[in-house]
């Protein structure tokens, strides 16, 4: 027996079936996530099939969670074809937003101590100390980068920085990263990422060839006392190691050290085999000696 062609439904029957209003399914169709089955050229009118319904309610559920369109339509997409795939994008995409979470709550609980005059029980976690380190060498790169790049951006970097150090003599100390302005969500720095190396002339020859391509540059740091604390692999998440810095500026302040340089984070851990509470980095000013 041949298929019967299913009876096309109008927008206000659908809607009805789907549990959605008329309004609801015209704001899908502009936004391109759920496009009528036909609109009839003279009238203007939506028609929609049965088979549409189940595509319409993932579209609603989904923007219950906030998700963004385009990772809505990647969901219902794949739902058609591989609903196993299409529920594991809704996880990855419900863990990114738990991370989001947990550090928007670290940073209320946070505000809350630091609004209501605790500060100094917040800093008290964090021990900070005093270092020379001699004057060093450096391969180094540099960018204008909000807040939010710099997970990507900072492994991406001292990664081109440690594969260039074989050219040029070998690494003599951790990488760090220099903060030589504000980074947030508003503000883009400029970032550098720094490798000390031993072989200074094979650095100035190595940099010379690399500028171009990826605006690779060597200096001479200059001997530096260092105030720094030790922070975990957790701590180093935005906003926790908000407190860190600061925490080491308020020590300053009381031992009437004053600011010698831009802050860093020195990464002397191997970051993948690192456990979130093992110390993976110190955060540090300089300081006038």
């Amino acid at each position: 027996m041949e298929p019967v062609d299913e009876e096309p439904l109008t927008i206000g029957a659908f809607a009805a079936r789907a549990r959605l209003s008329p309004k609801a399914l015209r704001l899908y169709d502009r936004l391109g996530l759920l496009a009528p089955a036909h609109v009839d050229g003279a009238t203007g009118y939506r028609y929609y099939r049965a088979a549409q319904i189940e595509r319409a309610r993932m579209v609603f559920l989904l923007r219950q969670l906030d998700m963004p369109l385009t990772r809505i339509a990647e969901v219902v997409d794949r739902q058609e074809t591989d609903g196993v795939q299409a529920a594991e994008l809704v996880a990855t995409y419900w863990a990114d937003i738990e991370e989001r979470l947990a550090g928007q709550r670290t940073l209320a609980h946070y505000l809350r101590g630091r609004l209501s005059g605790r500060s100094a029980e917040l800093y008290a976690k964090f021990e900070v100390h005093t270092v020379d380190v001699p004057e060093q060498w450096l391969i180094t790169e540099k960018r204008h980068t909000l807040v939010d790049e710099l997970p990507t951006w900072i492994p991406a970097s001292l990664g081109r920085l440690e594969s260039a150090a074989i050219e040029c003599g070998g690494t003599t100390g951790a990488p760090f990263v220099v903060y030589h302005s504000e980074v947030s969500q508003e503000s883009d720095g400029p970032v550098e990422s720094c490798l000390p190396v031993s072989d200074a002339r094979a650095a100035r020859a190595w940099a010379a060839a690399q500028a171009r391509a990826w605006g690779a540059a060597v200096r001479v740091e200059p001997a530096r006392r260092l105030a720094y604390t030790r922070i975990t692999k957790a701590q180093v998440a935005h906003p926790q190691i908000i407190a860190a810095f600061e925490a080491v500026e308020a020590w300053m302040a009381r031992e009437g050290l004053a600011n010698a340089g831009p802050c860093r984070e020195i990464y002397f851990a191997d970051w993948d085999e690192a456990g979130p509470e093992d110390p993976v980095c110190d955060v540090a000013f300089p300081v006038a000696p």
